[in-house]
């Protein structure tokens, strides 16, 4: 059993997509950083039962321990379903790590955010990731196309 699987990875599949400027994203994440806590207690939640049916103790009750799997699955999901709402992509479940996508010189970049920064301050190419982080005074702030 994989539970990345089990994940609806549907985020920002719509062609309207919003693009935000580093403003728009700092006044977003109190909101989005509160979401991210839920989602972080609720994979956790899931992998310790997931560990549990894939090895259960004595006296266990598997058809429990599955009903509460599915539904942390289903809670997740609306988890980030509400974040896709905002227009923001969570990348890493555990690290809450959050990608809001902006415009850089014409070209789609991600600003990146992640559990426990003060603010939005990193930012990489699409195709970079996290490893790819690079501070925001590097861009040039523009406005947002929405």
């Amino acid at each position: 059993m994989s539970l990345q699987h089990d994940f609806d990875t549907s985020m920002n599949a719509t062609a309207d997509r919003k693009f935000f400027t580093v403003d728009e994203a700092n006044r977003a994440l109190p909101y989005v950083s509160r979401i991210v806590e839920d989602v972080r207690r609720t994979y956790r939640r899931a992998i310790d039962l997931q560990e549990q049916i894939e090895h259960p103790l004595p006296g266990a009750e598997e058809v429990v321990m599955q009903r509460d799997y599915a539904a942390a699955i289903d809670e997740l999901n609306r988890y980030v379903d509400e974040l896709g709402q905002v227009g923001v992509e969570l990348k890493d479940y555990d690290m809450g790590l959050i990608d809001f996508p902006s415009m850089h010189e014409g070209r789609e970049v991600c600003l990146c955010w992640k559990r426990g920064e003060n603010s939005v301050a990193a930012w990489h190419e699409t195709d970079a990731g996290f490893a790819g982080r690079q501070s925001v005074e590097l861009l040039d702030e523009q406005p947002a196309d929405d």
